[in-house]
This record gives C-alpha cells, structure tokens and sequence, in this order.
C-alpha cells in the first residue's frame, strides 16, 4: 500500500474531521422523541405475590418428585443388589431374564424421571405465560400514563441518562391486585385460575 505523503494526510484529516465533529445526523423530522420506561422483569417475577406463589407451588411440586423418586430408586438399588447376589447360582438364560427385567425398571426409572422433570417445567412455563398476559395490560396503562412510547427490560439498558423511569414496583403493586395468585398445572395442559385476593 502506497504511503500518504503529510500534506495529503494532512488534507485528508481536515476533510473527514467535520464529518466527526457533527456526530450522528439529527432524527428525521415529524417522530416523536423516545421517552423510554423500563421494567425489571426478573424481580416482578420474584416480588409479586402471584410470582412468589408459583414459585413455592414449583417447589413443591420439585420436592415431592425428588422425595417419590428418591425412594424407588432405593427400592430399585436394593433389588439390584439382590440380583448381583442370586446370578451366580443361577442358569444362563435366567440369569440374562434377571438382567434384562431389572435394566428395563432402571430405564423406566429415569422415563419417569424425566417426565416429571418436563411436567414441572410445562407448569411453570403455563403460569409465566398466564402473568405475562395480565402484565401486558398493565405495562400498556402505565405507558400511557406516563406519556412514553417504548418499555425496555432493565437487563438491556447498557447507558442512560435520568430520563428513563423504572416502573418495575408499580408494575408490581398492579399486578398485585390484579393476579394475586395461580395455580400451577402440572404438565400445564388444564387451564388454571387465577387465586382471588384475600379480603
């Protein structure tokens, strides 16, 4: 590559620093200013009432499947043991019967497992979507309210100035009211209710 001698570099330089110096090009005229609110959605989710009972409705749902198969696959440790104990007196084709019917419980075991796992999952998923419904609403009204005309999730804000106002608590208190509480489907086929208010 051929080397600028510095007076075209020189040139150079004072031709392209205007462009630098006037920033970005203005918006175009006739779009309104962005007047941005965010929200925190992880800690509407975790605060609400309605997040935090679905929270301990997951947890217990995850407590009751670890406690059920927890004690099957004792049961199934304690046959197996059993097994390893008989296979040496018995025949051949016994012994393989033996193996074959105790590795298909294992397989089953873990299908069961598995499915659960995806059940809990599946409720959880049916009641995020369910506060998620209520919430759009209300994160509309307080939009309006507030005059703005964009809400970002507060996790996205890289940069801001004092002119973005976090709406998260209000956002709360209404959905408070609103969905207090959910019950959690398993497998969130059946559609559930919301839990009305405690008077």
């Amino acid at each position: 590559m051929k080397k600028l001698s510095p007076i075209t570099a020189m040139l150079f330089a004072a031709a392209i620093a205007p462009a630098f110096a006037a920033g970005p090009p203005p918006a175009p005229q006739g779009l309104p200013a962005p007047k941005i609110l965010v929200i925190d959605r992880a800690a509407i989710l975790q605060l609400s009432k309605v997040g935090q009972d679905v929270g301990k409705q997951i947890q217990v749902y995850g407590d009751q499947a670890k406690s059920q198969l927890a004690g099957q696959q004792r049961a199934l440790q304690a046959e197996g043991q059993a097994i390893q104990q008989q296979i040496a007196i018995l025949a051949p084709d016994a012994k393989q019967k033996k193996i074959a019917a105790f590795e298909a419980k294992q397989s089953a075991l873990q299908v069961s497992a598995q499915r659960k796992e995806q059940d809990i999952q599946a409720g959880f998923m049916a009641a995020r979507q369910a506060i998620e419904k209520q919430l759009g609403p209300i994160l509309q009204g307080l939009m309006q309210q507030r005059g703005a005309n964009m809400i970002l999730d507060k996790n996205a804000v890289v940069f801001a100035t004092t002119g973005i106002f976090d709406i998260t608590q209000p956002a709360i208190d209404q959905l408070n009211q609103k969905l207090p509480g959910f019950k959690v489907q398993l497998g969130g086929g059946a559609p559930a209710q919301a839990t009305p208010a405690k008077k």
